[in-house]
Order: C-alpha cells, then structure tokens, then sequence
C-alpha cells in the first residue's frame, strides 16, 4: 500500500473520530478536514492513478456530506435566479 493511501485512510479515521465529537466543532473540523483532504485526493490521484483518485474523492463526499451539498446549493444558486429571471 502506498504512502497516499496509508494517509487517505487515516484522513478517514481522523473524520471518523472528529465525527464523535459535540456538533459545535463540527464545522471547524470540517473545514480542516477539507483544507487536508484536496491536496491529499491530488496526492493519491499522482501516485495511483485516476480510478484510485475518483475512490478517494467519493470516500471523501460521503464524509463531508453536508459540506458538498452547501457548496452544491451554493453554485446553484445563480443558476436559479437566471431562470427565474426569463
């Protein structure tokens, strides 16, 4: 097993545990999680290739779910004022 995905793994143990705590820290994880987690997913995706890279990513989603969907809505937004618009 490689180095990144020795680190992707412990990426998820540390979310895992970060998890358990009380929701006031969630968000400040959160964004520590992601500030590590995106230079991380390059690493693995350099060392193992995309398949293993698209693995990582959805590993990583499925974690910081409710960040993604606030980023999701967040792009979506101009999108809808557009087509309210018309």
């Amino acid at each position: 097993m490689t180095v990144s995905l020795i680190l992707a793994c412990l990426w998820v143990v540390v979310a895992a545990g970060l998890g358990m705590l009380p929701q006031r820290f969630h968000w400040p994880a959160a964004y520590g999680l992601i500030a590590l987690g995106i230079p991380l997913l390059g690493y693995v995706t350099y060392q193992n290739g995309p398949l293993a890279g698209m693995v990582a990513m959805a590993a990583g989603v499925s974690v910081l779910r409710w960040p993604t969907l606030y980023l999701l809505r967040w792009l979506a937004r101009p999108l809808r004022r557009r087509q309210r618009e018309e």
